[in-house]
């Protein structure tokens, strides 16, 4: 199957010049992931995802990471020189860049134009559609789950995903996933200081350092895991075939389901990345 019949040829693209918060909006309006970066000559100069915007939201980092969102243009933090496709390869040609070169979206160009974009979910979808009954899910989930408790700190959620490159943590009670986490919840949670993207308020600590007549104030974030985890939790058992989860993902618009065992214990997870090694 070759990568025309299944890529998205109405491209939603954002200029080089463009705010982040612009590109922000454009993702939530559209409920898309990843925005082709145009000059002003109309090519193709790089790509923005919203890992690429969530990661302005951790503490610390240069000085212009600390700026409003508004006042960071798009062609600071894109990805240059993105990887293209032709839209005469095969989609395993597709499966086989976005694992090696780690991304999850190829823009489809041909003579210097954009004619589409191809992305995980658009493999996903054809793997629930023509690939049934080759693994089950425990062949390709991932056993190996990154976990928060809902009182972790957003700050925190936000320096895991980074630190782990994942776009994804699991919120658990005990052994039992409660909640989910994406880099999307963060990117789109209510940005109350611009510095690290969430909440904060300001800190004393009761003791006075004897050298110093002030108090020591920092700031720390105020939402928690548990304010912004989605908890109305879709898992999948691990014995079900892996094409059922690529259908809940596809119809529920997800990039992850936890996985359980027959007692409702976390076991693993399995993503859209997973699925397509399958392809």
């Amino acid at each position: 199957m070759k990568i025309e019949e299944i890529m998205n040829d109405e491209v939603i693209v954002v200029r080089e010049n463009d705010s982040i918060s612009r590109a922000r909006n454009l993702m939530l309006k559209n409920d898309i992931s990843h925005l082709p970066v145009i000059n002003e000559d109309e090519e193709l100069v790089g790509i923005l995802s919203e890992t690429d915007i969530a990661s302005l939201l951790k503490i610390g980092g240069p000085a212009w990471k600390r700026r409003p969102i508004d006042n960071i243009l798009v062609k600071r933090i894109m990805t240059k020189n993105p990887v293209t496709v032709s839209p005469n390869e095969d989609i395993k040609d597709a499966a086989d860049l976005m694992l090696r070169k780690d991304i999850s979206a190829l823009p489809v160009v041909e003579d210097g134009k954009i004619l589409g974009i191809v992305t995980k979910t658009d493999l996903v979808r054809i793997y629930s559609e023509k690939f049934k009954g080759r693994y089950k899910v425990a062949d390709l989930m991932s056993k190996d789950v990154v976990t928060v408790n809902e009182n972790t700190t957003l700050s925190h959620v936000a320096k895991l995903l980074d630190k782990n490159n994942i776009s994804r943590v699991v919120v658990t009670a005990g052994k039992e996933p409660i909640g989910i986490i994406t880099a999307t919840d963060i990117l789109f949670a209510k940005l109350d200081k611009p510095s690290t993207g969430v909440a904060t308020e300001k800190i004393f600590f009761v003791r006075v350092r004897p050298y110093k007549k002030k108090k020591r104030v920092r700031l720390i974030s105020t939402l928690t895991a548990g304010d912004i985890m989605t908890d109305d939790l879709i898992t999948i058992n691990q014995d079900f075939d892996l094409s059922k989860a690529a259908k809940i993902m596809i119809k529920n618009k997800i990039g992850s389901l936890p996985v359980i065992d027959d007692d409702g214990k976390l076991v693993g997870i399995v993503t859209k990345t997973d699925i397509i090694r399958a392809i």
